[in-house]
């Protein structure tokens, strides 16, 4: 993963950021074969976390007005989270509630060992 770097969220759902080790502003600027593996790292952590966490959603989303450097926020989503239907930036819509999920450090462990 010489290309990327992975990032947790700190956040009351396992959220996983990726980031270019290079600074490319948009997605679109990536050279192919880095599309290729930046698509490839996205499926491989989405189809980890489904099989970890048994969410009920996976968000994939790509964000930048405030950090205009090219990252990938995977999220797993669950109807009881704070924020569910929303988005993680849209209106709480209950509180905090205790998920009880395994430790995210664990799942970067796992993914990272593949």
């Amino acid at each position: 993963m010489k290309n990327f770097k992975i990032k947790i969220e700190k956040s009351q759902i396992p959220w996983i950021k990726i980031f270019t080790i290079k600074p490319y502003k948009e997605l679109s600027d990536l050279p192919k074969p880095l599309r290729y593996e930046l698509y490839d790292l996205v499926h491989q952590i989405e189809t980890e976390m489904i099989k970890f966490y048994n969410p009920d959603k996976i968000n994939i989303s790509s964000f930048g007005n405030y950090l205009p450097h090219l990252h990938i926020h995977i999220q797993a989503r669950f109807k009881e989270d704070e924020y569910f239907p929303e988005p993680m930036w849209g209106e709480k819509q209950r509180e905090k509630v205790c998920l009880d999920l395994p430790d995210v450090d664990d799942f970067l462990s796992i993914l990272l060992s593949k």
